[in-house]
């Protein structure tokens, strides 16, 4: 207790002499000696970081395995063109020899609802086209008033004989008809049906010359019928012509078979006039227009083949097509039908050929080389312009030795 009231007495008389600055940096050094020292030795040592390099293993294990199963061995080829200008004549054939040629067909009716200006009492026969079909090997003619019928027993005839052309069950011979109905009335006004000879019935024939219509049958009419102004009804039909023009046209295209081109000029259309019917509005008359469109068309590439053969000074190798028709006019003197077996005709304009790329011929070319002798190899094909070689991942340097494992990408396709 003595010691203690001792240093009471100490300090109270060094508080006293020390002035306040110094006394708070005392105070510091007093405080500081009288904290316990840092146990350094209790510290762990620091562990391996194996979970980083798991990571960057796995990581990089992946990353190589992508380049693995993303590798690739492709060729993108640009095919060579060639522009041909051409002022020619050309004879083509039905379906068969160097320069095979189609004839498509298409069918829409319009109609518009306007203000009826009375009646009248009209007799009229429904009227169509067929395309009458042969499979004998032998051509078949059939005369004047030949009759067709439908299913349902309702009967058309041709009003000129006509003569269907041979074919075979596969491919039969075909031509085009009209036909008229054999009664007035419009219970004759169907759709597309599929007909049958009467007068070959018991016959070898009755199962091998047949017909269809791909359109309706139109312009039946008995009895009183709406009429309106001729003027408006003038009026009316010329816009509905000109409204189905293009849809005509479409439609045509869509009808074109695969490998064939419809070229400008090729096409012709005609208009018949529907007999007008009374709308479902009060007052109002349906006036009806309908368009038929015919053209002929010709395979790709063997019309390329032949334009390129008419061009002194075009020489060329391999198999060519046309990328494109816009700019050459077709023109004959005699537009051929379904039952035409040749016929000529002129071409001129400019005709956009482009080589056609073989990729099976490619890749046998380049199987199982390096980089650099596949170029080499490449820039021997006079069909192409460019290729590029995209071989991955990045050390790849060879081909596949199988032409299968690799791909040919074609510029436009």
């Amino acid at each position: 207790m003595a010691r203690e009231g001792c240093y009471t007495t100490l300090m109270r008389t060094l508080n006293d002499i020390i002035p306040p600055s110094r006394r708070k940096e005392m105070d510091s050094i007093i405080n500081t000696n009288n904290q316990e020292p840092t146990n350094f030795s209790s510290e762990r040592p620091p562990k391996f970081p194996y979970v980083t390099l798991g990571i960057v293993a796995l990581v990089i294990a992946l990353s190589i395995g992508a380049l693995f199963y993303f590798s690739t061995a492709r060729v993108d080829v640009t095919p060579s063109t060639v522009s041909a200008e051409i002022q020619s004549s050309f004879t083509a054939g039905k379906s068969d020899g160097d320069l095979p040629f189609e004839v498509i067909t298409a069918q829409k009716i319009a109609t518009q609802s306007v203000k009826g200006s009375g009646t009248k009492t009209v007799n009229s026969s429904a009227s169509g086209t067929l395309t009458i079909y042969n499979t004998q090997a032998k051509s078949q003619r059939l005369i004047t008033n030949t009759r067709f019928a439908t299913s349902a027993g309702l009967v058309f005839r041709i009003r000129s004989a006509v003569t269907v052309p041979g074919g075979t069950t596969a491919k039969p011979g075909s031509v085009n008809a009209k036909v008229y109905a054999d009664k007035e009335g419009s219970s004759y006004n169907i759709g597309p049906s599929s007909f049958t000879i009467p007068g070959f019935a018991g016959t070898p024939q009755e199962s091998m010359v047949y017909a269809r219509s791909s359109g309706p049958m139109t312009g039946g009419a008995s009895g009183t019928v709406p009429v309106v102004d001729t003027a408006l009804e003038a009026q009316t039909r010329s816009a509905l012509a000109s409204a189905l023009a293009p849809d005509l046209l479409a439609s045509l295209k869509e009808q074109t078979p695969s490998g064939y081109v419809l070229i400008p000029g090729s096409a012709t259309t005609t208009y018949e006039e529907v007999v007008p019917t009374a709308s479902s509005a009060d007052g109002m008359v349906d006036i009806k227009e309908q368009g038929t469109i015919t053209a002929v068309v010709f395979q790709n590439s063997a019309l390329a083949k032949k334009i390129a053969g008419s061009v002194a000074g075009l020489n060329y190798q391999g198999e060519l097509t046309l990328s494109g028709v816009d700019n050459l006019l077709f023109a004959s003197a005699n537009m051929p039908n379904s039952g035409t077996s040749s016929f000529s005709f002129t071409l001129a304009g400019t005709a956009p050929l482009v080589y056609t790329i073989d990729p099976s011929r490619i890749t046998s070319a380049i199987a199982g080389k390096t980089r650099p002798e596949a170029k080499t190899a490449l820039d021997n094909y006079p069909e192409i312009k460019q290729a590029v070689i995209i071989l991955r991942p990045f050390w790849r340097q060879t081909f596949p030795q199988d032409p299968a494992s690799i791909k040919v990408v074609i510029d436009g396709l």
